[in-house]
Formats: structure tokens, sequence, C-alpha cells
């Protein structure tokens, strides 16, 4: 952790995925960022499932006063409930690594007109 520009870098043990509430993600197992006050910004190593495609998230920012973690991928964004993290998820291996890995070749090779977000 950088103190001065708060500039962060994690290594976990593996990568893993878990579920917050009916939200499924991916964590890589290196992960990076900028953490301040109440947000993390130039996120690297975090991915959410929206329907059939993985979605790299770039941002979050807490919306206390309305409750909610703002995540954005892109030019996208959706605000989910803060209380979804107020537990620790259970981070384990999962099938989606199959999944994830098909909608990136998917992605790569062009067969649909989806950017990496």
């Amino acid at each position: 952790f950088e103190n001065a520009t708060g500039d962060y870098q994690i290594e976990l043990a593996s990568s893993c995925y878990a579920w917050f509430g009916d939200h499924y993600v991916y964590f890589d197992k290196n992960l990076s960022g900028t953490i301040s006050h109440g947000a993390i910004t130039n996120l690297s190593g975090v991915m959410a499932k929206k329907l059939f495609i993985w979605v790299s998230i770039t941002s979050m920012t807490a919306h206390l006063e309305r409750g909610v973690i703002e995540f954005r991928a892109g030019f996208i964004t959706e605000d989910v409930p803060a209380s979804l993290f107020q537990e620790i998820p259970v981070c384990v291996d999962g099938v989606g690594e199959q999944l994830r890995g098909a909608a990136g070749v998917v992605r790569e090779l062009g067969l649909l007109p989806v950017a990496e977000l």
C-alpha cells in the first residue's frame, strides 16, 4: 500500500468466486487499485457476471446516505445495497472459471458486439 497515493496491490492465495446476494463475483489472484475516502478507483482483478457476460469492475463508490455502493464497469453503473457487504462471503473455486473464460474467448474473437467494460 502506498500511503501518499492510495495505490494498493493485493495477492490472494488463488483466484476465487463469491456470491454477494444474487451477484456472482470473480476475484483474480492479483488485485490492485487506488483507495480514497469512500471509493476505490482504477480497480483491477474483480469481475461480476451480468447475464452471460463477465464484466470488469473498474470502481466502487460508497453512497452510505442512500445505503448503496455504486459499482462501475466502464460507463455502466449499478447500485447494490450496502447491506450485502455486512457479512464476508465464502470465496471458493468455482465452475464459473470456465464460464468466465468462455466469455473472454467470445469477446476476443469478436463473435458478439461486446467490449471489455
